[in-house]
């Protein structure tokens, strides 16, 4: 079925926001709560062990009721259906878009065009548990003999993003003995910090690209091959590489056994494919039961996203706080500041989902788009952004809403350690949004000259989001409700949030390049690309 793009602009819900935006912009974050003695109440909202403040953002109900009205205006519910059921909704590849099937829970049907699209996902779980089982019981050795105590992920985008991150946040969840690292860029420099340590013969490598062509993941993996092989032999690549592919055929020409090979769908892209055999490297981590538990927390939001209405769909409101703030208060980015260093990484791969995702220029249907899409993503961990660019949120003149995710339960013996940190975490949200006036500087004692410099003029927008505590299971709902609300968000902008063409011309031109590189012959470039390409040629004649 075909769903009409609806112009968001076009509507009258639009229009009623560009009028609340004149309002708000006339009010201040301090005037509401003081309107509104149980504003904070009315937007809190809880799910699968998340709370999500929204209170602190730049809207009243006013707004919040005509951001629900333009989501039924431009087909946000229909189009979720559409997904669930498991329409082609990334069109421009005719593709369906099912990540949500590969957290069906156990014994439960996705039946799409007469096909158990979970009795799929199921026989492959069960593979990579049944592997993570015998790495993990010391029953899959290396060619050696020994053990295999050190994963190798070599991947790119969303083969290396999401196991990564998985990796440092549950890494109190990890089988004691084991370690993950990571090669992702096809900079040597990295593959060689990686393996620096490694023992080939307790080393096991997972190798993920769905075509099994990725040029820079197999590049890396020709490079970990021959540091194998160097060392043990062409016949222990079967016992020390496995694949997460679904070219059985190149797979094999690689010297793996396709029985160690772990398949996924077009339907999965790579940056919703934590979940999926792409996680093979976090299974092993954790094990299979901890891996289950991440699988529920995704469907936990994934249900929630599914049957609650849109007045307290939490994934549908977040994204629509986003084209809120884009579309209506000229917001540029999105800050997400994890207080945890265990979701250190977490901004990272939020980069790849949200920016992947909604980085469109063009409509379903393509038509160019009438208003500003996805958003700027970027964070670091507090306490230590801190120290660097908070002093831009709250004076500088750019408006930077953020995200401020905290985890109530500590994970570490050092309790006072952890007060500090959400205290600070705390403390942030209420700064941004009431700042420090001039008169109230003044009264602290400060200097007179020093009163402009040191007053905060606060109304900077937050959401806190609060997890109960850092498990797999919240963990996996945490990735799901940003994975839906960066669906709202593209549902609402008419665009389509599954593709990615944008990242092939780069690449593309890069192929021609490295043959130039070592070449000796005229390229046609322009100057600029000509010339860096002879400097590098005139730099490599120096090397040999």
């Amino acid at each position: 079925m075909t769903h009409a793009v609806v112009d968001p602009t076009t509507t009258s819900a639009w229009r009623a926001l560009e009028v609340d935006a004149e309002r708000i912009r006339a009010t201040s974050l301090a005037e509401m709560f003081a309107d509104d003695p149980g504003r904070a109440a009315s937007l809190t909202y809880e799910v699968a062990g998340i709370t999500v403040d929204l209170s602190k953002n730049l809207v009243d109900g006013q707004v919040m009721t005509h951001l629900i009205e333009l989501a039924r205006a431009t087909g946000v519910a229909e189009r979720r259906s559409a997904m669930f059921s498991g329409e082609p909704i990334n069109t421009s590849e005719d593709r369906k878009v099912l990540h949500v099937a590969l957290r069906v829970p156990p014994g439960e049907k996705l039946v799409v065009d007469g096909h158990d699209v979970a009795a799929d996902v199921a026989e492959v779980l069960g593979a990579m548990g049944q592997f993570t089982d015998a790495v993990r019981s010391g029953a899959w050795i290396g060619a050696t003999g020994e053990r295999l105590t050190t994963i190798v992920n070599i991947g790119i985008g969303g083969s290396y993003l999401g196991p990564m991150m998985a990796a440092q946040a549950l890494r109190r969840d990890t089988m004691t003995g084991l370690e993950a690292r990571f090669i992702a860029n096809v900079d040597g420099a990295e593959a060689a910090i990686a393996l620096a340590g490694l023992d080939p013969a307790r080393t096991l490598v997972v190798v993920s690209s769905k075509t099994f062509t990725t040029l820079e993941t197999m590049t890396n993996a020709r490079l970990v091959r021959r540091w194998i092989t160097d060392a043990l032999g062409e016949e222990a690549v079967a016992r020390h590489m496995v694949a997460v592919s679904t070219n059985a055929e190149a797979v094999v020409a690689f010297g793996i056994d396709p029985k160690s090979m772990f398949g996924f769908w077009d339907f999965v892209g790579g940056r919703y494919s934590m979940d999926s055999a792409i996680g093979l490297s976090t299974m092993l981590l954790i094990g299979r039961e901890s891996f289950a538990q991440m699988l529920a927390g995704f469907h936990e939001i994934d249900r929630h996203f599914a049957t609650a209405s849109l007045e307290v769909n939490l994934p549908i409101l977040l994204g629509l706080l986003r084209v809120w703030y884009s579309g209506f208060l000229g917001a540029q980015s999105l800050g997400v500041m994890p207080y945890s260093s265990d979701l250190g990484r977490l901004p990272a791969y939020l980069q790849q989902l949200e920016m992947e995702s909604n980085g469109k220029g063009v409509t379903r249907d393509g038509r160019v788009v009438s208003t500003d899409t996805g958003p700027i993503v970027w964070g670091e961990p507090g306490t230590d952004g801190q120290h660097s660019f908070y002093q831009l949120l709250h004076q500088g003149t750019r408006l930077v809403p953020v995200d401020l995710i905290g985890v109530l339960k500590p994970m570490s013996e050092h309790r006072s350690s952890h007060d500090l940190l959400t205290a600070n975490l705390i403390a942030q949200a209420e700064a941004l949004a009431f700042g420090r006036s001039a008169e109230e500087v003044a009264a602290s004692g400060v200097p007179a000259h020093q009163v402009p410099f040191r007053t905060f003029p606060g109304n900077r927008p937050s959401t806190l989001i609060l997890l109960d505590e850092l498990t797999p299971f919240s963990l996996g709902a945490l990735v799901a409700l940003y994975e839906h609300e960066v669906f709202t968000q593209g549902a609402v902008w008419g665009i389509d949030s599954f593709d990615q063409w944008g990242v092939e011309l780069g690449k593309a031109l890069a192929t021609t390049v490295a043959e130039e590189l070592v070449g000796e012959g005229a390229v046609d470039h322009d100057s600029s690309t000509a010339a860096a390409i002879a400097r590098y040629r005139a730099a490599r004649a120096r090397w040999a």
